[in-house]
């Protein structure tokens, strides 16, 4: 047996059974699925005393938070050092990075997207004080958040509002604002038909997904490493947003979701 921890939001749900499903397709091992265990720290803590095998991390979130290092938006940096670190300092195994990265956006709407000729953040320099942006409160005061963003681009917003959860969404969707903050994974870009805006000049951190593994698995079962590599492959982004919208927004469960997705690309049988 091996168990898959999984943190405390709909994207973590989601992953801790297609990386099980796989796993035991794929492998003699059975998988006791422990998903919403809670926050970073708790799971991290839960493959340090070896109470899980493993789960799905962020490479940004390991550098940042785990490791704490101050913001690096270069990814091939955060992924060595977040590997070689956690092997040196913990003993932990990072394995090579899923397709999908959930770093920090902005969003508008496609009618704000056109009326502007917006593509990129870079061109919001030119109409940013005619527009409101509604983001969640520690986006706005976090480095790594506006306060940075609008110094690295050479920009700031006419108006700038704290809105949390979902609200932001019905916020952007009711005109009340013109911009938002997102992960880019989030299922309700999908539900409110936000355009994302391409990060240019590469200022937020890469929180690309990274299986971390405790002290010893991989030489216990080496063929799971395999079988990660292969699931990374196929989980790009839009992949991820259109999973977390089935269960976010259509009210599936995390469970059936990952399931059918993985029968669906063939990858189960």
């Amino acid at each position: 047996n091996i168990t898959i921890g999984g943190k405390d939001f709909t994207e973590q749900f989601v992953v801790v059974h297609l990386m099980a499903d796989m796993i035991e397709d794929r492998t003699d091992i059975n998988v006791i699925r422990k998903d919403n265990l809670g926050g970073t720290q708790v799971v991290f803590n839960a493959v340090k005393s070896a109470d899980v095998d493993l789960y799905l991390d962020y490479s940004g979130t390991i550098y940042g938070d785990t490791l704490g290092y101050p913001p690096n938006s270069d990814m091939k940096e955060v992924y060595n050092i977040s590997k070689v670190d956690l092997k040196e300092q913990f003993d932990i195994d990072v394995l090579t990075q899923f397709n999908f990265n959930n770093t920090y956006i902005l969003a508008v709407r496609p009618d704000t997207a056109e009326e502007y000729n917006l593509s990129t953040i870079s061109d919001l320099a030119q109409v940013a004080d005619e527009l409101t942006i509604g983001s969640s409160l520690e986006f706005l005061n976090r480095e790594d958040g506006i306060i940075g963003l609008t110094d690295h681009y050479g920009f700031s917003f006419g108006n700038e509002v704290g809105i949390n959860g979902a609200n932001k969404y019905l916020a952007i969707d009711n005109n009340e604002t013109d911009v938002t903050d997102a992960f880019a994974t989030d299922g309700l870009l999908q539900k409110f038909g936000l355009v994302q805006l391409e990060d240019d000049k590469s200022f937020f951190p890469p929180y690309y997904a990274v299986p971390v593994l405790r002290s010893g698995l991989l030489n216990e079962h080496p063929e799971i490493e395999e079988v990660l590599d292969e699931l990374g492959e196929v989980l790009t982004n839009d992949v991820m947003v259109e999973l977390n919208y089935q269960v976010d927004e259509l009210q599936r469960q995390p469970r059936d979701v990952a399931n059918e997705f993985l029968l669906e690309q063939g990858l189960i049988h």
